[in-house]
């Protein structure tokens, strides 16, 4: 099942997060959040962006949430994306049907393009990101210091409608839930996701 987080899975997604945090360069943070910390991050987003869990039961395999590219007005229309799955559950599909229902439900709030940040290298997250149709549009080189060495990040760029005519703004979830489609964007990437 893939569905909106809660406060109940700040737990499971602050230990998915943990090991990432403490000994890869993938993640920039350099201490774990606490599920606290976790749930007030994903409180704040789902104000403005959609922070979703894939779930089996009551076991959280992976999360996926939209955050704002820029502060800027003139960015508002552009989001960043960023997608971690438990280590038990990778391989199986969770990171691609996280993200398509996370770039379909960002589609219904009128954004148009999402971003993702890769330390590099990273063949697996790359792969995923190309996968479904981002292309490359960047380094920023030895940009972080983490774990005694500087780390590139490569940044890759997903449209998600055409760019014409003047955009309006984009609803907040909460507003974009009224219209119809919403459950069936949520619902895109589970056919996605293997046993």
């Amino acid at each position: 099942m893939i569905r909106w987080a809660t406060d109940d899975d700040a737990a499971a997604m602050a230990a998915i997060y943990a090991p990432i945090v403490r000994a890869t360069a993938i993640s920039f943070e350099v201490d774990p959040p606490t599920a606290e910390e976790m749930a007030a991050r994903v409180r704040a987003t789902l104000a403005y962006a959609p922070w979703l869990v894939c779930a089996r039961g009551e076991e959280v395999l992976g999360f996926a949430y939209a955050s704002r590219h820029r502060e800027r007005a003139a960015y508002r229309w552009s989001m960043d994306a960023s997608v971690y799955v438990d280590e038990g559950a990778r391989r199986r599909g969770v990171a691609r049907g996280l993200y398509t229902s996370l770039f379909a439900l960002l589609r219904r709030q009128g954004f148009y393009a999402v971003h993702a940040g890769i330390t590099l290298p990273n063949a697996a997250s790359v792969g995923v990101h190309e996968a479904l149709g981002f292309e490359k549009v960047g380094v920023y080189r030895a940009v972080g210091y983490k774990l005694a060495a500087w780390h590139d990040v490569g940044w890759w760029q997903l449209a998600l409608r055409e760019r014409v005519g003047t955009p309006a703004p984009p609803l907040v979830p909460a507003e974009a839930r009224e219209r119809p489609g919403w459950r069936e964007a949520l619902a895109e990437g589970r056919a996605l996701i293997r046993p």
